[in-house]
């Protein structure tokens, strides 16, 4: 971070990271380059062998990456951060980075459809994995034992919105051995900050409220430099899963309206979430910023908003009638994309959940009539508007 900038984070998102070349550009440029010219022999070897600073080739770094890890980093108070392709890129990178045959993870039910998979498909390379209940601190303890080398949370999750105690199991975590990693996605550093609270690593999947339009793929990892850079980076480097500099420039253009749409997203996710609880076709609201939802006093200690997401349950409990609700919406977008300015409508037991079994499903508690929301910019009555058709198409089936 540059000394002279100060520590407000909207100040930050906007500011750290841009080294103008000698055009003076105000906008930072993008380095569309996939190699680096070097003054001389000499130069070019000293680069290669680690022994001089500077650019060599962009799957081992770039301009215009680096001003999004910077901005990111310095936004979850972190050292050092690494763009990588895609959200899933950075668990892969992160696990393989930091596991050997032998280890176990340990996680919970409520996770990500495509994360409870990769999990599951790490134990071909002798990688272990074990699911616990989210809310039940207890649980994660007695899960951990000599091999725990990384403990993996979602909070909240995806879709039911669920809550962990960072704090607590970063204490489980550091008393076996093992790191802690929390997905940050549906908070963004601007809602919660976990390495504060006890984190080892922050996942993001950039694709998400970072871009905040849908445009573009990518992901990212924060934390101290020792692990990042000493641990992580050299996977990276070798391996290659890393983003293109254009969408690095889209996600550090998203940045510097993150503080702004996150708290836009929260306010209007829960007027709608309120107005859920009184509908009667609906079974359960799910959002952390809810006074109704049991985890609401974790959720206003660690968190400065309920973000954009939130699930309810429809009281028919069918498919059909998920289905009904979803193809009678004519404003919302039937997608499974969330964070993005425009309101998405999803069902997670046939989308981001419907290649895990029905039994995975059900410990993750995603039934049938589970409806997921990712709440937009658009004006509240117009989306309430477009729930009231989803309803009316479920009362019709009755």
């Amino acid at each position: 971070m540059d000394e002279d900038i100060p520590g407000k984070p909207e100040t930050l998102a906007i500011r750290v990271g841009h080294r103008r070349t000698h055009e003076g550009e105000h906008s930072e440029p993008v380095f569309l380059t996939s190699s680096y010219v070097f003054d001389d022999a000499e130069e070019a070897a000293e680069r290669f062998a680690g022994r001089a600073a500077g650019n060599i080739y962009s799957r081992t770094g770039n301009p215009t990456l680096r001003v999004f890890e910077e901005r990111l980093a310095v936004l979850e108070g972190a050292e050092r951060g690494l763009a990588t392709a895609s959200g899933m890129a950075a668990i892969l990178t992160v696990c393989l980075s930091l596991l050997k045959a032998g280890d176990t993870i340990v996680t919970s039910h409520s996770l990500f459809g495509p994360t409870i998979a990769l999990f599951q498909t790490l134990a071909r390379f002798g990688i272990t994995t074990r699911f616990v209940a989210l809310e039940e601190t207890r649980a994660w303890e007695e899960a951990c034992d000599a091999n725990t080398r990384l403990v993996f949370v979602e909070t909240p999750s995806n879709p039911l919105c669920s809550l962990a105690d960072i704090t607590a199991l970063a204490e489980i975590a550091h008393r076996h051995g093992a790191r802690l990693v929390v997905d940050n996605s549906f908070c963004t550093p601007i809602l919660q900050k976990p390495l504060a609270l006890g984190a080892d690593l922050v996942i993001h999947s950039a694709t998400k409220y970072i871009d905040g339009q849908g445009r573009a793929l990518g992901g990212a990892i924060v934390g101290p430099e020792a692990i990042v850079t000493g641990e992580i980076f050299p996977f990276l480097r070798t391996a290659g899963p890393v983003m293109s500099p254009f969408n690095a420039w889209i996600f550090f253009k998203g940045l510097e309206t993150l503080s702004l749409r996150m708290k836009a997203h929260s306010e209007r996710a829960l007027e709608i979430a309120q107005w859920l609880t009184e509908q009667p076709l609906v079974a359960g609201v799910f959002y952390p910023y809810l006074p109704t939802h049991p985890q609401y006093a974790l959720a206003r200690a660690q968190q400065s908003g309920g973000g954009g997401v939130l699930s309810f349950q429809l009281r028919a409990g069918t498919t059909a009638a998920a289905f009904a609700f979803i193809n009678a919406c004519r404003l919302l977008s039937r997608t499974a994309n969330l964070g993005d300015t425009k309101t998405t409508v999803t069902h997670p037991a046939t989308t981001t959940h419907g290649r895990l079994s029905a039994e995975a499903r059900a410990a993750g508690g995603v039934g049938d009539g589970l409806i997921r929301l990712a709440i937009g910019l658009e004006d509240v009555e117009d989306l309430i508007e477009d729930l009231r058709r989803g309803f009316a198409a479920v009362e019709a089936l009755a």
